[in-house]
């Protein structure tokens, strides 16, 4: 590789992470700068979500069409969860966000949107009663986990996977407890289910680390599954609505 080509990937790469503080050690005043940035991110979204009540985050591929099953099902889920009472967190963009948004909001449920900045620009869907737009990734898996009471996981790529994983770290290292997980799409997620044995037969994980964990494509199962276990391990109180971030 001669270094005019190496200079280009540099320029090609570089840019893509700064906003992520990713390209190495700065000066001291630029890291505080990047810390508060973070900081005033979480800010926004407690702000936006801390009354948002009792909520289900559903997590899936932004590029599903409206005529693909996934959305119908997605659709169909959202609005199971509005007629069960809770709200719809997704990421707030299209394709299986869009989908699961538009059926909470269809159904009368509540219906939220925690969007993303990217390079190209993703607008929210058209089907949310709040949305927000995060600068960072992992702020905004904090906030989609941090209020939500359950997850349902739709067929997606890199990006749902990666939450989808995440969650289950967190699940599995105890760091969050009780929360049932609903994976949707059995056909599309069966490769997972064989390596999820082949994990367990290799001592990686253990076996009851699949126990929150529900396959189905019906999703009058899965809400029943997600009510069953909410009922056992949460007691629903009242919140008092002290305004001490100023939220809207």
């Amino acid at each position: 590789m001669n270094p005019d080509s190496k200079s280009s990937i540099k320029r090609r790469i570089i840019p893509a992470m700064k906003s992520y503080g990713l390209e190495g050690p700065k000066s001291r005043l630029h890291e505080l700068k990047f810390a508060l940035d973070i900081f005033f991110q979480l800010i926004k979204g407690f702000r936006a979500l801390h009354f948002i009540g009792p909520s289900i985050t559903v997590f899936g591929s932004a590029r599903f069409k409206e005529d693909h099953s996934f959305y119908s099902l997605a659709r169909e889920m959202g609005k199971k969860i509005a007629e069960a009472g809770f709200a719809t967190i997704t990421g707030g963009g299209p394709g299986i966000m869009e989908a699961a948004n538009r059926g909470a909001f269809e159904s009368g449920g509540k219906s939220i949107g925690c969007n993303i900045k990217l390079p190209y620009e993703q607008l929210p869907n058209p089907y949310l009663h709040k949305s927000i737009t995060i600068d960072f990734f992992f702020v905004r898996k904090v906030l989609l986990v941090k209020y939500s009471y359950a997850f349902v996981i739709m067929p997606g790529g890199f990006g749902t996977q990666d939450e989808f994983f995440e969650t289950l770290t967190l699940i599995q290292t105890k760091v969050i407890k009780n929360f049932p997980i609903v994976v949707m799409g059995k056909e599309f997620y069966e490769p997972f289910r064989h390596w999820m044995e082949h994990m367990i037969e290799g001592g990686t994980i253990s076996l009851e680390d699949k126990d929150c964990i529900l396959f189905t494509d019906d999703t009058e199962e899965a809400i029943t599954y997600i009510k069953k276990y909410m009922g056992v391990n949460y007691k629903a109180k009242k919140n008092k609505r002290f305004w001490w971030l100023f939220e809207k």
